[in-house]
């Protein structure tokens, strides 16, 4: 392709209109299929005019040559002033024209062209898609990169709970990521993604994701632990509450914990800052007093500073390899929730476990004064309401 452009702009100064046009017929039959594609996107040439070459090739050439400036005027001349107005309506609204007939409306080529008609122009919606991509526009979805405003002590945390991490490590304690993915409608419903299927065979789902009353939803809690690169999902079937997050955690530790760290004495828990499992929740305190107690651990608890969850370990390293491994499939049944989730797989060694919890969480539990008072709670220096341990009574 390269070197058809080179030998475009080489020629280009010795070849008249029709040269140009029967050269590029010439270069796409001697490609073969695919080749038109290939010279208009190398030359700029369009595929209409290589269509027209190879219609001459058919026939005696004929040498009269269009005179220069022949031919159809472009409609921008035709209609001074038409690129400045498009302009104006697809650029933002701090730039463009703030009475813009589509400020509250998509900017699609049939409502660009239905605008400027609206001020004297005239064009089809093709040609505002031309003209769009003359000025540099190109459809783009929406992009998320914006945050709110940062904590003052956001990078502080991160290597707080790195440190913490790290020290938990050195001397051979668990340390777990924990977090509650999306809730999911269970039925045969569109699942974002594709897979394989024979051509014009895709996979027949329903038409609508309203929720099946029957199946319901389910909810992914999952564990994953940072020093072993294993994750352990519990699926719930209810309410994504404290009481629910901190039951996974217990069924992690009795199925795989208790095994991995025989001679723990702690345990320390990264967590986001909201949801179930958020720092200002009482009911998870409370419950993790109860597993302290269960299980006769220290808990240490480091959350993630506020809108930074995508940091948290799980989200990279778990989530979204489970997301990877069920795209394209139908959650048909809760069955296949828990073996997409228990057969995900990476190279680098990741090993999954999932196990469908059916128990029913009350939710708009109210946690009183006293209850708080019994648990045996310390805070760290460093920011005390993200940093904090548990300790059995």
């Amino acid at each position: 392709m390269k070197s058809i452009f080179n030998c475009r702009q080489g020629l280009k100064s010795c070849l008249n209109e029709k040269g140009r046009r029967l050269w590029a017929a010439v270069e796409a039959q001697s490609y073969g299929r695919g080749g038109i594609t290939l010279v208009c996107k190398a030359t700029g040439i369009s595929s209409a005019t290589v269509h027209k070459g190879l219609k001459d090739l058919k026939f005696p050439i004929d040498n009269r040559v269009r005179k220069h400036g022949g031919g159809r005027k472009r409609t921008t001349e035709k209609q001074p002033g038409l690129l400045e107005s498009l302009e104006r309506l697809v650029e933002p609204y701090s730039k463009g024209d703030p009475e813009s007939p589509l400020r509250w409306t998509t900017k699609s080529t049939r409502n660009l062209a239905d605008a400027l008609k609206t001020k004297g122009f005239n064009v089809s919606h093709t040609t505002a898609g031309k003209l769009l991509q003359e000025l540099g526009y190109s459809l783009q979805a929406n992009k998320k990169t914006l945050e709110k405003s940062s904590h003052e002590d956001r990078d502080a945390q991160f290597n707080y709970i790195n440190n913490s991490v790290i020290s938990m490590q050195q001397s051979n304690q668990p340390a777990i990521s924990v977090d509650s993915k999306k809730k999911e409608n269970i039925g045969n419903y569109k699942n974002n993604g594709r897979e394989y299927n024979k051509k014009g065979s895709p996979t027949q789902v329903n038409g609508h994701d309203f929720p099946n009353v029957k199946l319901g939803k389910v909810v992914p809690y999952g564990i994953y632990d940072i020093g072993k690169n294993e994750g352990w999902v519990s699926v719930g079937i209810s309410s994504d509450t404290a009481s629910f997050a901190v039951n996974a955690i217990r069924t992690w530790w009795h199925s795989n914990g208790i095994n991995t760290y025989k001679s723990a004495s702690e345990l320390l828990i990264t967590a986001d800052c909201g949801g179930s499992n958020g720092y200002r929740t009482r009911l998870w305190k409370i419950e993790l007093q109860k597993l302290a107690n269960e299980i006769n651990l220290k808990i240490h608890v480091r959350h993630f500073p506020p809108g930074t969850s995508k940091w948290n370990k799980i989200e990279h390293k778990l989530f979204s390899y489970i997301s990877k491994n069920w795209r394209g499939k139908p959650l048909i049944n809760r069955e296949t929730v828990v073996n997409l989730i228990s057969n995900t797989r990476t190279t680098k060694g990741l090993i999954v476990s999932a196990v469908l919890d059916k128990s029913k969480y009350k939710t708009g539990i109210k946690v009183t004064d006293k209850e708080m008072e019994e648990v045996v709670i310390y805070g760290d220096e460093f920011h005390p309401e993200w940093n904090y341990t548990i300790a059995p009574r």
